[in-house]
C-alpha cells in the first residue's frame, strides 16, 4: 500500500487557491495556481511570490553545557564549514558530506545565540537528524510546531516591511526573531530564487493567518514548486539528489566556494569531518551552464558528447528559463572544456547542438 503524503498546514490554503497539488518528497505540495508556471516565475522576478516551504526540516542543535562554541564544534565535525566564527543573528550555507567526500545534503545554518537554527531538505530530513543525534555534547531538537514560507522577489522588502517592519534593515543573511500581532516570526534574509527575499518560520497556529496577510498585498501571488525550480536553475542554484548527492563531492558540484579557507589544509581547523581527504584533495568544479540551441529544453539524464563523440556526462537539471526566454541546464562535464564550447546532446536519438556557459543565467540580487 502506497504511503500518506504529508500535508503542511496550508494544505486547504492552496485547494482554495486553485493549486494543483502533486507528490514531492514525502508531501503534498502546490505544483502551480491557475496562474501557471511561466507567469508565477515571471511575477517573482518583477513583483513578489509567496511559497509554501514548510516540508523543509527545522532543526534546533543546542549545547549541553551552556557554551554555544560546542555546538558550533560539533557541527564543525559534520560540516565543512566555519561554523565557530558565524556572528549571532547570521545564517550560512554548508553541507553534510560522508566518509567517500560525497554530499548527504546541503543546508542553512543559524546563530541564534544559544543555539543553532538548521533548515534542511525535505527527503534528507530524517537521515540528518539522525546524522545530528550522532553528536556529543549537544541537544538536536526537530521543530514540528512552526511552518516555513519564502516570500521572494524585488518588492519582499517593501511587502515584509508592512506586517513586520524590522524586516527591512536585514541584510542578505541576517537571520532574526521578529514580532507580528504577538506571533514569534523567525526570519532570515535568504531563498532559492536569486532575488531579494526572505524565509519566515511561523508557528502553526499562526501560519495561514500570516500566509493570507501576505497574499492580502498586491504585490504578493502564491507560487507553487513549478517556477520554485525554473528560478533556481536559472539562478544556479544546485538542486539536491539532481545537482549533488552522495557520490558528488562537493568540487564536482560547484560548491568548493562553501569550505573555507580555516578548514583546508594549512588552516586553524583543518579537515575534521567526514571525508574530508577526498574533499579537500579536489580543486575546483565541474557544474556548468548550458545553452541549448533552439526553444526546447533538455532535461535531466540527457546524455551529453563532445563533437568527437566522447561522452562528458548526463544533465543534472534542465529546463524553459523564462527570464532568459530559452532552455538552460546544468551538468558536470569536465573542467577543461572552456566556457562557449559547443557540445552535443543526445535528445531523441539526435545530437543537437549545445553551448557550455558560466552560472548563473540570472545575476541575483541580493541586499549586502
Amino acid at each position: 500500500m502506497a504511503e500518506t503524503s504529508r500535508r503542511t498546514g496550508l494544505y486547504d490554503l492552496h485547494v482554495e487557491l486553485g493549486a494543483r497539488m502533486v507528490p514531492f518528497a514525502g508531501w503534498d505540495m502546490p505544483v502551480q495556481y491557475p496562474m501557471g508556471v511561466m507567469a508565477e516565475h515571471l511575477h517573482t522576478r518583477a513583483s513578489a511570490g509567496l511559497f509554501d516551504v514548510s516540508h523543509m526540516g527545522q532543526v534546533l542543535v543546542a549545547p549541553q553545557d551552556g557554551r554555544i562554541e560546542t555546538a558550533a564544534l560539533a557541527l564543525e565535525s559534520l560540516i565543512p564549514a566555519d561554523v565557530l566564527g558565524l556572528p549571532v543573528g547570521r545564517q550560512r550555507y554548508g553541507l553534510f558530506t560522508n566518509d567517500a567526500g560525497g554530499i548527504l545534503d546541503d543546508l542553512m545554518f543559524a546563530n541564534r545565540g544559544d543555539h543553532f537554527l538548521l533548515v534542511v531538505n525535505a527527503a534528507c530530513a530524517e537521515q540528518d537528524i539522525a546524522h545530528l543525534r550522532g553528536l556529543a555534547g549537544v541537544t538536536v531538537t526537530p521543530v514540528t510546531d512552526r511552518g516555513l514560507l519564502a516570500l521572494q522577489g524585488p518588492k519582499a522588502e517593501a511587502v515584509l516591511a508592512r506586517l513586520v517592519p524590522g524586516a527591512a534593515a536585514m541584510r542578505f543573511m541576517d537571520s532574526q526573531v521578529h514580532d507580528w500581532d504577538g506571533a514569534s516570526l523567525w526570519i532570515s534574509r535568504s531563498g532559492y530564487t536569486g532575488e531579494d527575499g526572505f524565509e519566515i518560520s511561523v508557528p502553526a497556529a499562526r501560519l495561514e493567518a500570516f500566509a493570507r496577510a501576505l497574499l492580502d498585498q498586491p504585490e504578493v501571488a502564491p507560487i507553487g514548486l513549478g517556477a520554485r525550480d525554473s528560478l533556481r536553475l536559472e539562478a544556479g542554484m544546485p538542486l539536491y539528489g539532481h545537482d549533488m548527492d552522495a557520490g558528488v563531492t562537493p568540487a564536482e558540484a560547484g560548491l568548493a566556494w562553501s569550505i573555507p579557507k580555516l578548514r583546508r589544509p594549512g588552516g586553524a581547523r583543518a579537515g575534521g569531518f567526514p571525508g574530508a581527504g577526498r574533499v579537500l584533495e579536489a580543486e575546483g568544479g565541474t557544474r556548468r551552464g548550458l545553452r541549448p540551441e533552439g526553444r526546447a529544453p533538455i532535461r535531466e539524464g540527457v546524455a551529453l558528447f563532445d563533437t568527437g563523440g566522447r561522452a562528458l556526462g548526463t544533465v543534472s537539471s534542465g529546463g524553459f528559463g523564462p527570464s532568459v526566454g530559452g532552455p538552460v541546464a546544468m551538468a558536470r562535464i569536465p573542467a577543461d572544456i572552456p566556457d562557449g564550447t559547443v557540445i552535443e546532446a543526445e535528445l531523441r536519438g539526435k545530437r543537437l547542438p549545445v553551448t557550455v556557459c558560466p552560472l548563473p543565467f540570472v545575476t541575483p540580487s541580493y541586499k549586502r
